[in-house]
């Protein structure tokens, strides 16, 4: 019997997440997610399962499109194949399997720019590249605080941002989370940080009160209040000012990614 490939429906997460740990286990950033933390990543993204597929030999699932929805658009939070049923053009089934049941959405994707084979895939399906992403961590030099913020205005805190936020950085995946999260700031400027995992998806400061230090002491702040290195994940590459803030402050700058979209048709 070969592979055959139909929607996740009715899956257990414990099976994706097994799958999910084999086909990425040698991915080139190291990703050993426990099975709480890849639950809150796909419900932050909004991942559905009747919307993903998946790749089945008999019974065994070997790999997966694992798809998230907001709206009009469409995200590919994960694509893997199991290391023993590669080269059998899984991903390509996958993908388009994933365009009959995404249409008509824009659909979303990130790729590590060294990725060149799975660019190359991506491109022949039809997907452009969009903008490049940066990720970076950050370790505060001493400690420093700023106010907790109760019922922060998340839309507000967007609008002070140059770029559009990637999408697991944009409101709509902050308001689905369940892990907790706090708004470091005040009325000029704010940080959101998971506190847990150290994940620092917004930080952005209104354009009048700019050139102040607000930014650098909110992000001091959000080490502090975290107490471990900040992940900052999916800097879009476009925004030189970011990128010399980030540096300035001194943080490491690790693996870039390109976004990708296609515009599915009806």
């Amino acid at each position: 019997m070969g592979v055959t490939i139909r929607p996740l429906t009715g899956v257990p997460f414990e099976t994706i997440f097994e799958a999910f740990v084999l086909g990425f286990s040698d991915y080139v950033v190291r990703m050993q997610p426990t099975f709480p933390d890849l639950v809150e990543m796909w419900t932050r993204r909004g991942m559905v399962p009747e919307l993903s597929v998946g790749a089945f030999d008999g019974d065994r699932l070997v790999g997966f499109t694992l798809n998230c929805i907001d709206g009009d658009r469409a995200y590919d939070s994960g694509t893997a194949v199991i290391p023993s049923h590669r080269r059998r053009g899984i991903s390509r089934d996958l993908m388009t399997a994933s365009f009959a049941l995404l249409a008509p959405r824009t659909y979303i994707l990130e790729v590590l720019q060294a990725n060149t084979a799975a660019i190359a895939l991506y491109e022949s399906l039809g997907f452009q590249r969009t903008r490049p992403f940066q990720v970076w961590s950050y370790t505060a030099p001493s400690p420093a605080r700023f106010t907790e913020l109760a019922n922060a205005d998340l839309d507000l805190i967007r609008s002070w941002c140059d770029f559009e936020p990637s999408w697991q950085n944009d409101v709509p995946s902050l308001r689905r989370a369940r892990d907790p999260y706090v708004v470091l700031g005040n009325e000029d400027a704010a940080a959101v940080l998971f506190p847990r995992t150290g994940d620092l998806p917004l930080l952005a400061v209104a354009p009048p009160a700019r050139r102040r230090g607000l930014g650098r002491a909110l992000l001091n702040a959000a080490a502090t209040r975290a107490n471990k290195p900040l992940r900052i994940v999916n800097v879009d590459g476009r925004d030189s000012g970011i990128a010399a803030f980030l540096e300035t402050c001194g943080a490491g700058r690790g693996v870039g990614q390109w976004e990708m979209k296609k515009q599915l048709a009806s």
